[in-house]
């Protein structure tokens, strides 16, 4: 049995008050996952604008650190 036949067993012997309870809580944890990679997704594409920023000889004694 996979995992998730396990915890689908287990979600099925819950009562339906508590199923709400899981399933707010995996709404809650897709959500965090959704919003992490949107702040990846926008962190990438503001690489090039900040690039000419970043890379210029004044600052290359922060490149070391």
């Amino acid at each position: 049995m996979t995992s998730e036949q396990v915890l689908i067993e287990k979600i099925k012997q819950l009562p339906p008050q508590r199923v709400a309870e899981v399933e707010d809580f995996v709404d809650f944890l897709r959500a965090r996952e959704d919003d992490r990679h949107l702040a990846h997704a926008a962190a990438k594409t503001s690489e090039p604008s900040f690039a000419a920023v970043w890379d210029n000889d004044e600052d290359t004694a922060y490149d070391r650190i």
